[in-house]
């Protein structure tokens, strides 16, 4: 007996696959249980349908997801904060801050999508990966400048 599989199942595959079962385990456990539907005509036709049609939607995400990654890469954040002699900030960059920046250039970018393992602590220029939709990850060049260095450039 062949069944489509609307759910993933352990040891036999996964959701969309159609798999050979025994029809005592496809009838009375698989279908009932809602985990896989009969490979009938019609069933599959309407299978290869829904993935067309995933297909172009996943097409037409990485198509903006590369869109946003490019703005991304274009500009540079840069930060002033309170640092010591030896360069090391009194507080830190965070991903708020970064999501903060990035919108405020017309980027909006969920803070959970910003890769940052540890707050920048250092002043220089970091790199930071962003998480995009559709596998797509962008880096943003972030400069970290103190307080006493933005000053000087200003008095210029």
């Amino acid at each position: 007996m062949d069944v489509i599989l609307t759910e993933n199942v352990k040891g036999l595959g996964t959701i969309g696959e159609v798999v050979k079962v025994k029809p005592g385990y496809g009838r009375n456990f698989l279908v009932p249980q809602g985990l896989a539907v009969e490979a009938s005509e019609r069933n599959i036709k309407e299978l290869d349908h829904h993935k067309r049609q995933l297909a172009r939607k996943a097409a037409k995400l990485s198509k903006e997801a590369a869109d946003v990654k490019a703005r991304i890469e274009a500009i540079e954040c840069t930060f002033v904060h309170k640092a010591s002699d030896e360069g090391k900030l009194f507080g830190s960059v965070t991903t708020k801050e970064l999501a903060e920046a990035l919108a405020a250039k017309g980027i909006e970018v969920d803070r959970r999508k910003i890769l940052l393992d540890q707050p920048i602590k250092d002043l220089g220029k970091h790199e930071v990966e962003i998480k995009l939709n559709a596998g797509v990850n962008a880096t943003i060049k972030v400069n970290v400048v103190s307080e006493e260095a933005q000053a000087a450039t200003a008095a210029e």
